[in-house]
């Protein structure tokens, strides 16, 4: 749509997490991976050939003209005349119309498709990339965050609390872990938790995803009658009150063992379930982890986490320990895919973000100018900050394969200013939203997001709000998968650069 009058009088409508809210039947939520890696299908979103042909400087320029010199009663009139003119039949491309399936073509050698979307399947994504290209991957490992404890009294010995549920979020400056505890009333600090390796870890049938035991099967963190799939009810993350009597775990028989495996103190409370925890030192943290942790699948795969899900939940180049969500559309890609893209002539780097609140975390306020999201670690190595600055002066397309490699690149170009990446390790709560101007991102491959979640609006400033919508509407028409272990979408942006 053609921006409005910056000089007009009539405010433009501020925009609400409600604003990003689609349908959702249940059934499209995958609860497990393909049979086979990277045989996923993949919608692909094509961009306007008026924005394609002129760019977006001068798109935006003209349209800023129009503006100034005309009401914005006929400015949106004028403009999507323009664009229509330009070779676009839908005006802005933004409508929310969806035709019929047997309407979209394949897209073709040269692009000439018009057709705003495109059924592939996610082997063709290498033949979507032209040589001097440069892919992005986020090379973050899913480490097994979901742990059992008991609360020890003074003396050192079990009290009678039930088993306490404990998902690692990420480390602190200090060593040690954030953490969100159920039932958090009975966790206070200064309390010590207990993790045994048998002791109080759930039985086959119990040990699924982070989730409310009072929670009907049927009901579990996606219902049919709530669309966003509240993952706050869910119990995954920070808004259900794990404190309630009934929400407790039952002992499962096993003797604990005389020592624990790791003990950790209870250093600071917060809200929503939130603690601090500092763990006793031992040899191997994170070979403690895989010892007696569970992968964190997330509350709307109603299932019990697996032993293939150690597997299956990390994408095949995953190096860096830490996230507690995986990347998703990073688990599409395989060692022969990355290979075809290679002999593409395409450049692969690698950044890593681990993921954590600032990714899964449901919003909790009503307009998108009061959101603020929870901190993520990410590196940027000193190679890949070479690469993307050779990309970047010799005008090549940098594709980032995923949000997560979205958010990192756009937040060290906005450190950057302008200037030269650099390597460096810092931390980022950067939140995009319809509006703002990608720096280094033109295209990005990305799985079905959550309605109402900060990912979607991600997607949404990318590639606007009406087309990701309506594409959405087409996915769920055409019985695409969604979420973690589901279908994706590839997305390409004309930069203006």
């Amino acid at each position: 749509m053609i921006p409005e009058n910056p000089k007009s009088s009539a405010p433009t409508p501020e925009l609400t997490v409600r604003d990003f809210d689609f349908h959702l039947p249940e059934e499209l939520i995958a609860q497990q991976p393909p049979a086979q890696r990277g045989t996923s299908r993949m919608l692909v979103v094509q961009r306007d050939r008026a924005f394609e042909h002129l760019g977006n400087t001068i798109c935006e320029h003209l349209a800023n003209t129009i503006c100034e010199d005309l009401g914005n009663a006929i400015c949106e009139d004028l403009g999507n005349a323009i664009f229509e003119h330009l070779g676009n039949t839908k005006g802005t491309g933004f409508s929310p119309y969806i035709n019929p399936a047997n309407e979209y073509g394949p897209l073709g050698p040269e692009g000439g498709n018009r057709r705003p979307f495109t059924d592939l399947q996610f082997q063709d994504f290498p033949s979507l990339l032209n040589p001097g290209d440069l892919l992005i991957l986020n090379d973050s490992r899913v480490i097994p965050a979901r742990l059992y404890a008991r609360r020890a009294n003074a003396r050192g010995k079990q009290e009678a609390t039930g088993q306490i549920e404990v998902l690692l979020t990420a480390p602190t400056h200090e060593g040690d872990w954030t953490a969100l505890v159920r039932p958090g009333r009975k966790v206070r600090i200064g309390d010590t938790l207990e993790f045994f390796k048998e002791a109080g870890v759930p039985s086959t049938e119990e040990a699924g995803a982070f989730r409310p035991l009072n929670q009907p099967e049927n009901e579990r963190g996606f219902s049919p009658g709530n669309p966003i799939g509240d993952l706050a009810q869910a119990g995954f993350v920070t808004g259900h009150d794990f404190s309630r009597a009934e929400n407790t775990h039952r002992s499962h028989g096993a003797l604990a063992p005389a020592k624990p495996i790791l003990r950790a103190q209870v250093l600071a409370s917060g809200e929503f379930g939130e603690r601090t925890l500092r763990f006793e030192p031992v040899a191997d943290f994170y070979a403690a982890l895989d010892e007696i942790g569970h992968i964190p699948l997330p509350p709307y795969i109603h299932r019990e986490d697996a032993l293939a899900d150690r597997e299956r939940y990390q994408t095949v180049f995953a190096e860096q320990r830490g996230s507690v969500a995986a990347p998703t559309a990073g688990l599409h890609f395989t060692p022969e895919i990355l290979a075809e893209i290679a002999a593409r002539d395409v450049e692969i780097a690698k950044i890593t973000l681990h993921v954590g609140l600032g990714t899964f975390a449901p919003l909790r306020v009503e307009k998108l100018s009061e959101i603020q999201l929870h901190r993520e670690r990410y590196t940027l190595p000193s190679a890949t900050a070479e690469a993307l600055n050779r990309a970047r002066a010799e005008s090549r397309r940098i594709v980032a394969a995923g949000t997560t490699t979205v958010r990192t690149l756009e937040h060290v170009a906005r450190e950057a200013n302008g200037g030269p990446l650099q390597a460096h390790t810092g931390e980022t709560q950067i939140f995009l939203s319809p509006g703002h101007k990608f720096q280094l991102v033109d295209a990005m491959l990305t799985n079905f997001h959550l309605p109402q979640s900060s990912l979607l609006m991600l997607v949404s400033a990318f590639a606007g709000r009406e087309r990701v919508l309506a594409a959405y509407q087409y996915a769920v028409q055409q019985k695409y998968r969604f979420f973690s272990y589901g279908d994706c979408m590839f997305l390409s942006y004309c930069s203006g650069r």
